[in-house]
């Protein structure tokens, strides 16, 4: 329930507190459910590779990392950010790599200066029934171009923070990549009336940039 209290974030005994958005918000504690789906349990496995890998770094190698992280922020929370820890730099360039089928890295990477996005906004039509998601491209969004998305929400939505990885942004054709295949393998064909989030990135060395994020609704078929 929203509550009035002091800006706070995090477990205390049985009650979990977060800024939600129409303020403090405070819940009592529940397990998540853990279906370990394909997904969940290839996330795993790259965690504990990647973790390994750290372990097994000689002390240079880990003091790089943390030197480096020095200049790496968090992500804020209540308006507060700190520096990622050497392990933590680590894991966010590592994970990245694995999951995506480059070769991790035991050095850490400068941070690149990331090239023009592609993609600048997303089109879904319905021809007779037939529903297709695009991203509009200015060019070719290239092998690094990373694609999230929600599952379908009502359309009175404005804002989306649940997004899963849907894959790697196909090739431009005609200024338009089809995200079709990518988006029903994951939710199956979003129903009429509904809106979509997507949310795309680039990634360069493990490095992601600044997402852009776009939005539209099913319309009826045409």
């Amino acid at each position: 329930m929203r509550i009035s209290d002091i800006p706070q974030s995090g477990k205390r005994g049985k009650t979990v507190s977060m800024n939600g958005r129409y303020g403090q918000v405070s819940r009592i504690l529940t397990t998540p459910a853990n279906p370990e789906t394909p997904a969940q349990l290839k996330i795993r496995r790259i965690l504990q590779k990647v973790s390994a890998r750290w372990r097994a770094l000689q002390e240079a190698q880990r003091a790089a990392w943390m030197t480096a992280a020095q200049n790496v922020k968090a992500q804020a929370r209540l308006g507060q950010s700190g520096p990622l820890t050497g392990a933590q730099l680590f894991n966010k360039i590592n994970c990245t790599l694995a999951l995506f089928g480059q070769d991790l890295v035991d050095a850490p990477p400068p941070l690149p200066q990331f090239p023009d996005l592609a993609p600048q906004g997303l089109v879904i039509t319905n021809a007779g029934g037939v529903i297709a998601l695009k991203l509009t491209c200015t060019g070719d969004p290239g092998e690094n171009t990373i694609v999230r998305a929600s599952a379908p929400v009502s359309p009175g939505r404005e804002v989306c923070r649940n997004y899963r990885i849907l894959g790697t942004c196909p090739a431009a054709v005609q200024n338009s990549a089809d995200i079709t295949a990518l988006y029903t393998a994951k939710y199956g064909a979003p129903p009429v009336g509904m809106k979509v989030f997507v949310r795309v990135t680039q990634f360069v060395d493990g490095w992601e940039d600044i997402a852009a994020k776009f939005s539209a609704v099913v319309p009826d078929a045409a």
